[in-house]
């Protein structure tokens, strides 16, 4: 009775091997803080119903740091350069210079001038927020599904494929535009639809006795049709490309950190810095080349 009653007494005492797991499993979950790179934005605060996500508030910094240099060059101008207006003078000459590279006019330069150059600023600033310290490392914790989980209060816009989405169809929207208001809506629609093609066929036929017409015009309107898919590349292809370079090197410089944080980061730092410029020329490149080959006249074009 006694050797029972001290048995019964032990193991109600002592918990079983498999609890006390289940308990240190639970508590490290909920003490524990970890961050690791996701592909979406990370909500940061609220206003009102709108969220605001650490890729956005990086945004709203990049424009604001815009802004103020534009309005400060601005009420500093003058006739005869002096300072660092020589500085802004030059880029914008060489950046023009290059923009007749791939329009091959410069009054088509100065026309898209206005949209691609603040798009460089714009996607440049944010590529090479992402490296300035405190830049996601300084922010909050906050449990969810029992994780203690930090959320940084900055992020790289870039780093956010929701910024590079919206960038991209912009830019698509934007080509469409131009391409309507510097050709003509007839134009236009011949460039994807290819009605022209069906209405010239009989004159090429009977009267230019251009027979081979019966089959060229048919594939010439398949390929209008191919283009429109083409849109949809151009969408796909410019927020990707820039989404995969400038992500991929926020988790290359957090591997780095993570091994050894004070001299092995600093080689990807310059690499990073060096991307960041290179993403952001062929991002706006890109954007010029699309403007320019939907401003040409579609025959021409052809």
């Amino acid at each position: 009775m006694t050797i029972e009653t001290n048995n019964q007494i032990q193991n109600t005492a002592q918990p079983d091997a498999a609890t006390l797991a289940g308990e240190t499993v639970t508590d490290s979950e909920t003490t524990s803080s970890v961050h690791q790179p996701t592909l979406f934005a990370e909500p940061v605060f609220n206003i009102g119903s709108f969220t605001v996500t650490n890729s956005l508030l990086s945004s709203w910094i990049v424009l604001s740091v815009i802004l103020l240099i534009a309005v400060a060059i601005r009420l500093s101008l003058k006739k005869v350069p002096r300072g660092i207006q020589n500085y802004f003078e030059v880029v914008v000459d060489g950046a023009l210079n290059l923009a007749d590279s791939v329009t091959g006019s410069r009054a088509k330069s100065m026309k898209f001038f206005p949209i691609v150059f603040p798009l460089f600023l714009f996607i440049l600033l944010n590529n090479w927020l992402g490296i300035l310290p405190g830049v996601g490392s300084i922010g909050f914790n906050t449990i969810e599904e029992g994780h203690q989980i930090f959320i940084p209060f900055l992020r790289g816009g870039t780093a956010d494929l929701n910024t590079t989405l919206a960038l991209a169809i912009v830019v698509v929207i934007a080509t469409h535009v131009a391409s309507i208001a510097m050709t003509s809506t007839w134009q236009y629609l011949n460039r994807f639809i290819g009605i022209d093609l069906f209405l010239e066929l009989p004159k090429k036929i009977f009267k230019h006795r251009e027979f081979t017409a019966v089959l060229v015009n048919p594939i010439k309107f398949l390929v209008g049709l191919i283009e429109i898919v083409g849109e949809f590349a151009k969408v796909a292809s410019l927020s990707f490309r820039l989404f995969g370079n400038i992500f991929a090197g926020e988790v290359l410089l957090g591997a780095m950190a993570m091994i050894f944080a004070y001299i092995l980061p600093v080689p990807f730092i310059f690499l990073e810095i060096i991307v960041g410029l290179v993403q952001a020329m062929i991002f706006s490149i890109l954007t010029l080349a699309f403007l320019t080959v939907m401003t040409i006249d579609h025959g021409e074009a052809h």
